[in-house]
């Protein structure tokens, strides 16, 4: 099970850009961190998500920015682990200020 338990990984993870350009406009491709790698095969894989204020979601990860904001689709809301019945939310975006940690779901 992977797990992210910082937002600064995640930060980082988008903070590179996919090409160089030189000042001649020639663009060069960039190898991809690691991080970003990992969120590339996160992609549409199901993603639980812990909040600030015990709330779990669980979704379909569909993609993040450089303030580790979140989007999951098909997503679901448990009012804290413990709770077994869940709310269908549908696409949310759950802000990175509020994510404890990240689970890939299996």
């Amino acid at each position: 099970m992977s797990v992210i338990n910082n937002c600064a990984d995640m930060k980082d993870a988008v903070a590179s850009s996919e090409e160089s350009v030189h000042g001649n406009g020639e663009t060069l491709p960039v190898e991809e961190s690691p991080a970003k790698q990992k969120l590339r095969e996160w992609l549409n894989r199901p993603l639980k998500i812990k909040m600030t204020d015990g709330r779990v979601l669980t979704g379909a990860f569909l993609c993040t920015d450089r303030d580790a904001n979140v989007i999951l689709g098909s997503c679901s809301e448990f009012l804290s682990e413990e709770h077994t019945e869940a709310r269908a939310l549908g696409l949310v975006m759950v802000p990175g200020r509020h994510i404890v940690t990240i689970h890939l779901d299996t």
